[in-house]
């Protein structure tokens, strides 16, 4: 799968492992920091010009040092700066504390600072490193700052954010830009921290890629890219089921509409055969609303063997709208226990959040063959222990992923994909638009598309979410979930 830097998502602990290897590699760590701290100033005058007075506040660690560089490049650029420091600077050490010394700019106690119309703050205070609530200083200062509506560049991230969860500690800046450096953090995707950064710039500040390549981890943003290995050439010797079989299972007859809006989304999105299983008294609903889709009779686990013995019939979608938890609970069982590949949604993951250990409760193996989609509210009732752990979101779906042994889509607009394997992406592109009934029936119908396609399930789930938000993207306000189906982009035209 090929990999470039603007896909790469750093959590601060790597990024500290990155900065390490790097000047054991050679590299001084001063000069990392007269590169960062030079970019935050050439950022500074080039997208806010009209400032009249830069108000760089520096903190007690290395993103306090990118300040006093990027003071000194503003005062040698003629602008008029004002310095203030969290703490004592004078306890900084190593890098930090050489880029005070060469910062002929008098500081004052961050306490000092008052805000006026024309100021810029350059937030160069916490950082991505974050993982405690700002001290009350830097907590006023944000209050003061916000109120008067001073424009906040922040350095690698708002302080007060946390660069792994994206979470608010305490009381965060809202900046209008982030000066990032070597990739994004996770704390800039991740809501709400997202919100708090405003256009992110990401620097090369000289790190070489085989530093970053060795170190990253398997943390990234979503993209086309997790699909393209995996796509099939279309061949003259095609046949529907060459392309995939899929089934979804509908509910009762006043709940059918779900599952047909995930049966239309995979045949759309791909599937050669998309087949809708009914019980009896849908049967006549269903046949009056599907033409492409085809209808089957299901109602019982004996009906549901008989159609597994056909081997073509690799792929399912259990859950929109179905309604009958017992029977849910069953029907995911055979499948798996068939060794067939199964997206559980909606009611179906209700189903399980009675039982005590989902893995267990399927009793099958699921590696590779098994991907839930719970929004926040069915993940809390399924994993109550790690949704109460105080994790971030990227550590709770890759820690349900690997409890399952399957692959976790913990959605919301900051969907977080996750492998067992530990592997993990994030969506990024998703509108407010996708907050519409049905669209998580219509993800669930995608990514079950991807999958009978022979795609495998963490390449299936991160294309179906990508080809999802863009599905969004392109259709019209107000949109519905109907029109979502027909937006699904081609594989093609993914961007």
């Amino acid at each position: 799968m090929q990999d470039t830097p603007s896909n790469w998502l750093i959590t601060p602990a790597t990024m500290a492992k990155i900065d390490a290897d790097a000047i054991r590699s050679g590299i001084p760590g001063s000069a990392l920091m007269e590169r960062a701290g030079q970019a935050v100033a050439a950022t500074a005058l080039r997208h806010f010009p009209e400032t009249l007075r830069f108000c760089v506040l520096c903190g007690p660690g290395n993103n306090g040092g990118d300040g006093y560089v990027a003071a000194r490049a503003l005062a040698g650029a003629g602008a008029d700066v004002a310095l203030f420091h969290l703490g004592d600077p004078d306890r900084l050490y190593g890098d930090a504390a050489e880029a005070r010394r060469s910062c002929p700019l008098a500081s004052a106690p961050l306490e000092a600072y008052r805000p006026y119309a024309g100021d810029l703050v350059i937030d160069a205070i916490f950082g991505a490193g974050l993982a405690r609530d700002v001290p009350d200083v830097v907590a006023q200062c944000i209050e003061e700052v916000a109120a008067i509506g001073i424009p906040v560049l922040a350095v690698d991230l708002p302080s007060g954010i946390d660069g792994l969860t994206g979470r608010v500690r305490g009381a965060a800046f809202v900046a209008k830009r982030s000066v990032s450096f070597v990739g994004l953090k996770p704390g800039h995707v991740l809501l709400p921290g997202r919100d708090s950064c405003g256009p992110v710039e990401v620097y090369d500040i000289g790190i070489p890629r085989r530093i970053v390549e060795a170190n990253r981890g398997l943390v990234s943003l979503n993209s086309p890219r997790h699909l393209r290995p995996h796509l099939r050439k279309a061949s003259a010797a095609d046949h529907k089921y060459r392309r995939g079989h899929l089934t979804v299972f509908s509910g009762p007859v006043l709940a059918t509409g779900a599952a047909r809006l995930s049966a239309e989304a995979g045949l759309r999105a791909g599937a050669g055969v998309v087949a809708l299983a009914s019980g009896g008294a849908a049967l006549a609903i269903n046949a009056a609303h599907t033409t492409a889709v085809m209808l089957t009779r299901i109602d019982t686990a004996g009906d549901l063997a008989a159609w597994l013995e056909d081997d073509r019939r690799s792929t399912f979608v259990l859950g929109p709208g179905f309604g009958d938890r017992a029977l849910a609970r069953s029907y995911a069982r055979a499948i798996l226990g068939s060794g067939r590949k199964l997206v559980l949604d909606a009611d179906g993951l209700t189903a399980f959040a009675e039982t005590p250990e989902l893995r267990a409760s399927l009793q099958g193996p699921t590696d590779g063959a098994l991907v839930i989609t719970p929004h926040e509210g069915e993940f809390a009732r399924l994993f109550p222990a790690l949704f109460g752990s105080g994790s971030g979101k990227l550590d709770m779906a890759s820690a349900a992923a690997a409890q399952i042994g399957g692959v976790v889509v913990f959605k919301g607009a900051d969907t977080v994909i996750a492998a067992p394997d530990g592997r993990v992406a994030v969506e990024t592109s998703a509108p407010p638009s996708l907050a519409t009934a049905g669209s998580g029936d219509v993800l669930a119908g995608i990514i079950g598309a991807h999958l009978a396609n022979g795609v495998p399930a963490f390449e299936a789930a991160c294309a179906g979410v990508h080809r999802h938000s863009q599905a969004a993207l392109k259709a019209l306000m107000p949109m519905t979930a109907e029109d979502l189906v027909r937006n699904i982009p081609p594989l093609d035209a993914l961007d």
